[in-house]
């Protein structure tokens, strides 16, 4: 594909605009450099999706601005430097007092492999008059000459070499300087100064206010959650927990309340650097001077003053301890839902933030009791897709759960609660479900539609479908043609129909102008189910969409169950059949909720079926949840009873060592199973002591054989680990510690007494059920009287932990009765 096409000359205003020539040939050009006198955030926004794209898919992206006159924006240097942590090189020229810079220009060239030797297929240079600002690339008056390198001509090589070199010399000047948090923050106070003292010339320049050209004030929900918080710290407690649904503002809310507590150091942590960007891109409007970094297995920005981190790269402990454990004063874990993971629990138990926040758009259950835990059982506030549609901050829906005849999917093999993927693939590509997806699409779609397919295979085959009908369709996914800001582009614009995609769009991406989802694949977790409809419920003010239409194909097999599991609210399948059935469902004014017939008696026989036993609930938990239950998750869930697990199967890692059918839980029941089941899982509770010991015997990797030394924790630091544990817990510890005991300190003498006395003194006794205790004291040392193998410890450990989790749940419930 060409990098450029039309006139030579672009003489923007609205009827030649400069931007879509850009955006276009970044899409297809595997090498761009630019170089402009002024950078505004305005457009260096207008480009940053493209460019991101760009760098995604593995281009070299040079950018260079200058200070001159500084008129340049600080905001558009943050973003820049964003691009910059994502692999761009970017460079800020120093003008001296006498020499101006007036460069604008764009080069863009895409080269192809050719038997390991790179040649050029395409080149292009746009040099005139506009700079990175809005203005400049829609709308204002700018004369842009575009060079196209003509393959054939030695004339025209020589001059696109001439270009690109004299960008080069430009480049690798002296003058120009790479672009630091430093170099960041020295220019902003320049910038301030000459903004202050010449207001009237920097406006006349066209200089675009851009701090203050937004104001950015909460909204309604975020209000009430910011009061909530406020409120939760007050009581005491360290940590919580926010739940609001996609489209209600989270990571503002983040932002929000890091201002409202005057965070001098913030960690923002989330699984993928697409949430990372979007939330960097946030806090840095809302915290222009302060410096944003990156860590990642690439990047690692230690010194910023706010850090947005991949939990892949900071969740192992060789990355926490490049931190002190108070060095952020505030700590962010968004998509907490993926929290209990055993990397995000490390980084939870290391760091000592003054409040940390784990936020979700997706619960999983409407108790959250599978996180809850981690966010010391302190759930803040909570805004579900229905209050958000309820309060007008979200669009309704008009769901259609349509039967998907064509696909038998009793014949696909079902593991670990997924379907095998290349068996559905297989099911999937056939004229006769495509032309079934079609025909619905066809009677109830609107007009700007995303589709979510299960491979790259299943995207092509139905984006070719609906092109052979006539539609304007596109498949999306990493390493597709078309590039996905193109492709979301050309669907908000109207250009595209119906963008079919693969895992891009179900987190960190705004697509307000998506009035249509259609779910081509199973979503065997609500957790998904519930992002990918949120694609669609997002306000549009440019379109003004009234509702998100939801076409969502329904097979035979139990795991579709959580669709209306997710909508209604409802758990277990008798409740959601007798919800989907009543005709006065309490669904929001304007939404809308159909089943076809065939869905309805598949789910009446499925509820013959299945009988009340424990491995029933185990697998339809599971089935929900889209992973193995926790203990704590099945106790909230209401089917755990302990009598009945012990006379069936003895413990809880014996019915889920049986039922999961693994041989490693099951070696790890027999070597342990008994310090887990009367260690930890039935051991008696007064207070929460015990438990609270335990998990802070296991932060301080007290089962870890150190080399050199036995194993276990010092008893001063297990006491102040401890210490700080219980005070996650501002009524626990109220109501555990006596009076006289609750203001010692953690690392106190006497606070190492106290616990010495008990639980301690507990661990290290004999009970009537043992022949030995669980622990003694070896030279003032907590030491386990079992070793644990190096090979099971994980495992171990986190058995330990899910228990105590169980315990602490039962402890809370039971205490506030």
């Amino acid at each position: 594909m060409e990098l450029a096409k039309g006139h030579l000359l672009t003489t923007g205003t609205a009827n030649d605009p400069l931007l879509p020539k850009l955006v276009h040939a970044i899409n297809h050009a595997s090498a761009i450099d630019i170089c402009v006198s002024f950078a505004q955030r305005s457009g260096v926004s207008l480009l940053l999706d493209a460019l991101i794209d760009a760098l995604n898919n593995g281009a070299s992206l040079r950018i260079m601005t200058s200070d001159y006159l500084y008129i340049t924006h600080p905001q558009a240097l943050r973003l820049l430097f964003l691009l910059q942590q994502r692999g761009a090189e970017i460079k800020l020229f120093k003008c001296s007092e006498r020499r101006a810079f007036h460069l604008k220009s764009y080069i863009f060239v895409r080269e192809r492999d050719e038997s390991g030797v790179s040649q050029i297929e395409a080149a292009t240079a746009f040099v005139g008059s506009s700079n990175l600002s809005e203005s400049a690339l829609t709308s204002g008056m700018e004369w842009n000459l575009r060079f196209d390198l003509l393959r054939d001509s030695e004339e025209s090589f020589a001059e696109f070499l001439h270009i690109r070199q004299s960008f080069e010399v430009l480049f690798t000047a002296a003058n120009a300087h790479e672009l630091t948090t430093e170099e960041i923050a020295a220019y902003t106070l320049k910038f301030d100064e000459v903004t202050r003292h010449n207001a009237p010339l920097m406006h006349a320049l066209g200089v675009e206010d851009e701090p203050n050209s937004e104001p950015f004030s909460p909204n309604e929900a975020q209000i009430e959650a910011l009061l909530a918080l406020r409120e939760s710290r007050s009581e005491g407690y360290q940590r919580g927990l926010v739940v609001m649904a996609t489209g209600m503002g989270k990571t503002w809310l983040a932002a929000f309340d890091a201002e409202q507590i005057a965070a001098e150091r913030v960690l923002f942590v989330a699984h993928r650097e697409e949430i990372l960007f979007q939330a960097q891109r946030t806090f840095s409007a809302l915290f222009p001077h302060k410096s944003i970094g990156f860590y990642n297995s690439s990047d690692k920005n230690v010194e910023a003053d706010f850090l947005f981190a991949s939990i892949q790269s900071i969740g192992r402990l060789e990355h926490l301890k490049n931190f002190k454990r108070e060095h952020f004063d505030y700590v962010v874990v968004d998509e907490f839902h993926h929290a209990t993971a055993r990397s995000y629990q490390k980084l939870l138990s290391y760091f000592l933030p003054e409040f940390l926040l784990g936020l979700t758009a997706t619960p999983e259950r409407t108790d959250h009791s599978d996180i809850l835990s981690l966010c010391d059982n302190n759930l803040i506030f909570e805004r579900s897709l229905i209050h958000g549609i309820e309060q007008n901050m979200l669009v309704p829906f008009h769901y259609y759960g349509i039967y998907d005849e064509f696909v038998d999917y009793q014949e696909i093999p079902w593991r670990s609660g997924k379907f095998d993927p290349v068996a559905l693939e297989n099911a999937f590509a056939t004229n006769k479900r495509a032309k079934h997806i079609f025909n619905h699409w066809v009677n109830h779609q609107q007009s700007r539609t995303l589709g979510f397919c299960i491979s790259k295979k299943h995207a092509d085959f139905m984006a070719e479908f609906f092109v052979g009908q006539g539609i304007k369709a596109v498949a999306v996914y990493s390493g597709s043609e078309v590039r996905r800001n193109e492709a979301l582009k050309c669907l908000a614009n109207g250009e595209i129909e119906i963008v079919f995609s693969v895992d891009l769009f179900n987190e960190g991406t705004d697509i307000p102008e998506v009035d249509t989802v259609l779910m081509a694949r199973p979503t065997e977790s609500k957790i998904l189910f519930l992002q990918q409809l949120g694609r669609g419920l997002r306000l549009s003010p440019t379109t003004g969409k009234t509702h998100v239409v939801v076409l969502d194909f329904i097979g035979n097999h139990k795991s579709f169950l959580l669709k209306p599991t997710s909508l209604l609210g409802t758990e277990g399948l008798q409740e959601t059949l007798a919800a989907v059935k009543e005709p006065t469902v309490d669904l929001p004014a304007g939404c809308y909720l159909n089943f076809d017939v065939e869905v309805l008696d598949f789910w009446r026989d499925l509820a013959k079926a299945i009988t009340p036993t424990f491995s029933d609930h185990y697998e339809l938990l599971k089935l929900e949840l889209g992973y193995p239950p926790t203990a704590a998750q099945f106790y909230h869930s209401g089917y755990y009873h302990k009598t009945k697990i012990r006379q069936q199967f003895g413990s809880w890692l014996g019915m889920i060592a049986k039922l999961e059918g693994s041989e490693a839980l099951e070696n790890l029941n027999q070597r342990y199973g008994e310090f887990l089941r009367l260690g930890v899982e039935q051991t008696s509770m007064t207070k929460s002591f015990k438990i609270i010991l335990l998990q802070a015997f296991v932060e301080l990797d007290g089962f870890a054989a150190k080399a050199g030394e036995m194993c276990g924790v010092g008893l001063a630091d297990l006491a102040a680990r401890s210490w700080e544990i219980l005070h996650r817990y501002p009524r626990v510890m109220s109501q555990d510690v006596s009076s006289s005991e609750q203001h010692l300190k953690g690392n106190s003498v006497e606070w190492l007494r106290y616990w010495r006395k008990n639980p301690i003194a507990a661990y290290t006794s004999k009970n009537k059920n043992q022949n030995d205790a669980w622990f003694k004291i070896q030279s003032n040392r907590f030491v386990p009287n079992f070793s644990v193998s190096s090979s099971e410890r994980e495992l171990f450990e986190a058995a330990v932990l899910e228990l105590c989790e169980l315990r602490m749940a039962e402890y809370v419930a039971r205490s506030a009765q």
